[in-house]
């Protein structure tokens, strides 16, 4: 139906019920004091209706009083949260925004933390009564239906529940599939008004946010279904998912960045276990061009929040990928997305109820996303303990994944210390001192931990490089990193007796922490190690090590390799190789020297074949090898 359409529908249903079209002052004298008014949510708030309720109560002071106004997130308009309208209103949100963060923090208003899948429930038990609910919707299509559009959530439970149904009827709004149907029968008076609907701008992605949304882009499978937040961090995560194939989306906010991946093809949902096909949101904040593409859209359903995000419908859903943002994470793995420490920042949300879900789920994943630091980089977000008073939105049992500017941590199933030790790994390097020190003192790592401070210790992401061998196994080729002692302990520790002589010409088996720690703390501008990765969701696996050091006396490095034993001869060891031959002539390294085996013929056929110009020199049964590399002169 067109605009012109369902404005003469309204026309017609006017004449039918003009009981429910009375003047704006008639419709607020039926609320009454103490009265408790639901507010549509987010940018489907209802700005006309809540203008003029609290014009009215502004005209007449003395109409009602206490009356407690009730919606989950407001973004445009809160008036009511003024000290001069405290007499008639008392502001509860169920989650704090920018336009009422003030009010909660100096009492002026309320703040009610639950899971949002839970608050249709209290809704319905009246342990939350709802006697008026201002609402926003669609104008009524030729069988009396009226679409709440862009805001379900919580709206329908509170229409359900609410003895006095107001509703702002709005071209504006867009219709949408799904629960977000009300009839005609089901509104006791309409304000008719058109407006633009309110748009939700967040900000841009900046370079942080982008390394973020690439880290996270390398966790998201194809074929996987995913439910993201907003913001800039959200949005630069759904922007590095565009190459991706075959997700699904089943999530409470529908954003633009979502509706680019649908329009680009990346989002078809046709792998879904569960509303296979369809788009599942159950709110929208976005720009209009949003609004446009979901009217009238079948691939498009909004549901109710009891449905979208019950942990047991998102338990469903296979391979279900859960990505958040958090204000803070301590070294033990708890998390806040709700206060910075006491003060109310923003509310539980639905995030616990997508990670915990997501956490059942078969092949789910929960990943956690945030900014290193805060305060324009003067505090670290991850910290030795949560701040006093901030609320544990998120328990050391709820994340697979922190993803920081600084890279990944996989923290499921992992133990104190090897939380503390990769969570420090993926923090500012300027604060990693700090948490090792801070760490060491209250025994979450040991006690002996080495670390090095400042550039020589800072891990350098940009020499991560991807390779695929002869054999056509792929690797990630990547510097070794404070955190990787207990990769390189199995490492170690899964080579043959043989492998492990020919490496250290030794017969010692032992690796220890001590040991370890000569592998994993290093000066990066005085030497190298190079880890060969096979990358896996849960744990990588190392099949391969070279390290080089330089010998600054002749501008040369001594280098070793070493390859797991199930992974000879597929061409890992000619691919590290060629890498740190790579690093080193970018630093201007003339050449290697090596000690090997006089019966170690693979490791000497690998320096042999990658052209080094080699002089030779036995004893020992030990070859000393000086390998310059062509076109340098030693």
């Amino acid at each position: 139906m067109s605009q012109e359409g369902r404005k003469a529908k309204l026309e017609e249903i006017k004449k039918l019920f003009p009981e429910k079209f009375l003047p704006e002052e008639k419709i607020f004298s039926r609320i009454n004091r103490g009265d408790r008014i639901f507010i549509g949510t987010g940018c489907g708030e209802p700005q006309y209706l809540v203008n003029a309720l609290v014009n009215y109560a502004a005209s007449y002071p003395k109409a009602f009083f206490d009356a407690e106004v009730i919606h989950v997130w407001t973004m445009g308009v809160a008036p009511y949260a003024n000290e001069k309208f405290k007499a008639n209103f008392r502001h509860n949100s169920f989650f704090v925004g920018d336009n009422t963060r003030n009010a909660v923090n100096t009492g002026l208003a309320d703040y009610t933390p639950i899971f949002l899948s839970e608050v249709p429930s209290l809704i319905q038990r009246k342990l939350v009564e709802i006697d008026v609910a201002l609402i926003q919707a669609s104008p009524p299509d030729d069988h009396g239906y009226m679409s709440l559009g862009i805001s379900v959530d919580i709206v329908k439970a509170a229409v359900e529940s609410a003895s006095l149904v107001i509703a702002q009827v709005n071209s504006f709004m867009p219709r949408v599939h799904g629960d977000g149907f009300l009839h005609i029968d089901d509104i006791d008076y309409i304000l008719p008004y058109d407006e633009p609907l309110l748009e939700f701008t967040s900000e841009v992605p900046d370079d942080i946010a982008d390394r973020i949304g690439r880290h996270v882009a390398r966790i998201v499978q194809d074929g996987d279904t995913i439910q993201v937040g907003y913001g800039s961090i959200p949005n630069a995560v759904l922007s590095n998912l565009k190459n991706k194939k075959h997700l699904g989306v089943h999530t409470e906010l529908l954003s633009d960045g979502i509706v680019e991946l649908i329009k680009c093809g990346a989002v078809d949902n046709s792998n879904k276990s569960v509303d296979r096909g369809k788009t599942v949101a159950s709110f929208c904040m976005g720009h209009k061009d949003t609004y446009q593409f979901i009217h009238d859209n079948p691939g498009v359903e909004f549901r109710s929040i009891e449905y979208t995000n019950n942990p047991m419908t998102i338990a469903r859903i296979r391979n279900m990928t859960a990505i958040n943002a958090s204000l803070q994470i301590d070294l033990t793995g708890q998390a806040t997305a709700e206060s910075i420490g006491r003060t109310f920042y923003s509310g539980i949300g639905g995030q616990a109820d997508f990670m915990r879900g997501a956490m059942l789920a078969p092949g789910g994943k929960t990943i956690l996303t945030m900014r290193s630091t805060s305060n324009d980089g003067e505090v670290s977000r991850i910290v030795p303990f949560l701040s006093e008073g901030a609320g544990v939105t998120l328990g050391r049992g709820d994340v697979h994944y922190v993803v920081t500017e600084y890279g990944i941590a996989y923290m499921h199933g992992k133990n104190i210390r090897e939380r503390a030790m990769d969570l420090i790994a993926i923090a500012h390097p300027k604060f990693r001192p700090w948490l090792i020190e801070e760490a060491k003192k209250v025994g979450l790592i040991y006690r002996d931990q080495a670390f090095i401070p400042g550039r020589k210790g800072e891990y350098p992401e940009t020499l991560e490089a991807y390779r695929t061998t002869k054999a056509g196994l792929k690797l990630l080729l990547r510097p070794v990193r404070i955190s990787d002692e207990p990769l390189l302990k199995d490492f170690f520790y899964s080579l043959s007796d043989r492998s492990i002589y020919r490496r250290f010409i030794s017969t010692r088996k032992d690796m220890h922490h001590e040991r370890l720690q000569e592998f994993v703390i290093i000066d990066y501008t005085r030497e190298m190690v190079i880890l060969a990765v096979i990358e896996q969701l849960q744990k990588d696996r190392v099949v391969g090590i070279a390290q080089y050091g330089k010998q600054e006396y002749a501008h040369t490095a001594e280098v070793a390799v070493v390859i797991s034993d199930d992974f000879q001869n597929k061409g890992v060891g000619t691919e590290l190789l060629s890498y740190v031959t790579f690093l080193a002539k970018k630093e201007g390294l003339l050449g290697f020297t090596a000690e090997v085996l006089v019966e170690n013929r693979p490791m000497l056929h690998l320096f042999e074949k990658m052209g080094f110009i080699i002089e030779k020199r036995s004893g020992a049964g030990v070859y000393e090898l000086k390998m310059q590399f062509r076109g340098e002169t030693l």
